[in-house]
């Protein structure tokens, strides 16, 4: 009788040791799954997080690259305007260098009144043309051109008017070596000057008569200024 009660006993501890453990497991795997849930949703709250600052260093490296993109146009924007003001600058520059050049176009054409004094050596253009058998002189350039091999010779005249402070002087030149000048200076009244050369020519050869810088001749209908050439015998 005593052996079958504490069988029984037994029995019973062990249904009841079984139950705690059943419960306690039952506990531990909520509370496993609990610190799961914690941390899935950490781990969302993370990932939103990390979203939220790549998105933030993505608008500020966007930002950064729009403020970089806006100072490289207001550069470029700048340096246009610096181009396109050197362009005016130049154009004007041009505008005023072509009208001068065109004065001097007007003044260089030889038959109605002073001409100079100019800066620098200016080529002299005779209008009035009495005689140019062969077309070697060209009256809008002044230069006479050479058809043939031979000896040339050349002559030319300047007037000079009562100008104390410049003398007349127009030199010869040959392609671009200055040959001879003629030369007179009058503190009043007229007077001329003339100077003549013969030259060896090359077919092609340019002659043609340089008004001296600083210098000016004088001239009107009467065509005081001349220049005058031929050839003497081919080669």
């Amino acid at each position: 009788m005593k052996i079958s009660v504490s069988f029984t006993l037994w029995l019973l501890l062990v249904s009841v040791s079984a139950n705690e453990s059943s419960e306690c497991q039952h506990t531990y795997l909520q509370d496993i799954y609990a610190a799961l849930r914690e941390m899935t949703a950490s781990l969302v709250q993370l990932k939103a997080d990390m979203r939220f600052l790549q998105a933030q260093e993505q608008a500020a490296q966007l930002k950064t690259e729009v403020d970089k993109l806006k100072q490289q146009q207001l550069e470029q924007a700048a340096q246009l305007k610096t181009e396109v003001d050197k362009l005016k600058q130049d154009l004007k520059e041009q505008a005023a260098q072509l009208k001068t050049e065109v004065d001097k176009q007007k003044q260089q054409q030889l038959g109605e009144s002073n001409i100079g004094p100019f800066r620098s050596d200016t080529p002299l253009i005779y209008k009035h043309v009495t005689t140019n058998i062969g077309n070697a002189y060209n009256p809008n350039t002044g230069v006479f051109t050479a058809p043939v091999r031979g000896a040339y010779n050349f002559e030319w005249w300047v007037g000079a008017f009562g100008d104390g402070s410049h003398a007349s002087a127009a030199v010869l030149v040959k392609n671009s070596e200055k040959i001879s000048l003629a030369y007179e200076r009058q503190n009043q009244h007229f007077g001329t000057g003339s100077s003549g050369v013969t030259l060896l020519l090359e077919v092609g050869d340019v002659v043609f008569l340089r008004l001296v810088a600083n210098s000016l001749v004088y001239d009107n209908a009467n065509h005081h200024n001349t220049f005058s050439g031929f050839l003497l015998f081919t080669m």
